[in-house]
């Protein structure tokens, strides 16, 4: 999609079982820019990424995805790519018969050298066709990549994104980090700075409490 999109969270609270998660998060991003979500082990961190991918309704406040394109889809969930540790995919098939039902769900006509080329692109390609049952937490970590770039999503969402890789797999997140940063929102959800090369906005969960 062309255009320039923002996303903007205001005063976003959760609750559970009486328990406040956070309160008062606020924050805006736009195109070209990076959200960085840090905070201790349950401070929501998680939390704020489903609400943010449309998975969980917050308790209060408001959250907008908006483009300055007038056919700007209104679907989020064809707006927004997310790689995240909870993430399951069908052991028992391959990356590529994956990928095929991951565009099914999308609404995406499947196209076999798109798929091949952004199994490439995560270093996957040569072992595509093998059931994702036998790869390491590694290698499913970069098949997760590439279902969330399979339709270009303006917003990328990344929970813990260096999580299971080896060298090379952290190059190859970084270099997606990059190019998305260079044509969309980044969001990234991590306690290691080293994880992000910049950021422009950052939202710490342990002063939202």
């Amino acid at each position: 999609m062309n255009g320039r999109v923002r996303l903007v969270g205001e005063g976003l609270r959760k609750e559970y079982d009486r328990r406040t998660v956070f309160r008062g998060v606020e924050f805006s991003v736009s195109s070209g820019e990076t959200l960085l979500i840090t905070g201790r082990n349950g401070s929501g961190k998680s939390t704020l990424v489903k609400i943010i991918c449309g998975v969980l309704t917050p308790g209060g406040g408001t959250l907008s995805l908006t483009s300055d394109q007038d056919d700007f889809p209104r679907d989020e969930r064809g707006l927004i790519g997310l790689v995240s540790p909870y993430l399951q995919m069908f052991e028992e098939f391959s990356a590529v018969e994956n990928l095929s039902i991951a565009m099914g769900m999308r609404g995406l006509r499947f196209d076999p050298r798109a798929a091949d080329a952004l199994l490439e692109r995560v270093a996957i390609f040569p072992r595509r066709h093998d059931p994702v049952r036998t790869y390491s937490s590694g290698m499913k970590q970069r098949v997760k990549y590439a279902f969330a770039l399979i339709h270009t999503p303006p917003v990328l969402v990344l929970d813990e994104p260096m999580s299971n890789l080896d060298g090379e797999g952290v190059a190859i997140v970084r270099t997606v980090m990059a190019e998305q940063r260079g044509h969309g929102i980044l969001v990234v959800a991590t306690n290691d700075l080293s994880d992000i090369d910049a950021h422009e906005r950052r939202v710490d969960l342990n002063e939202r409490r």
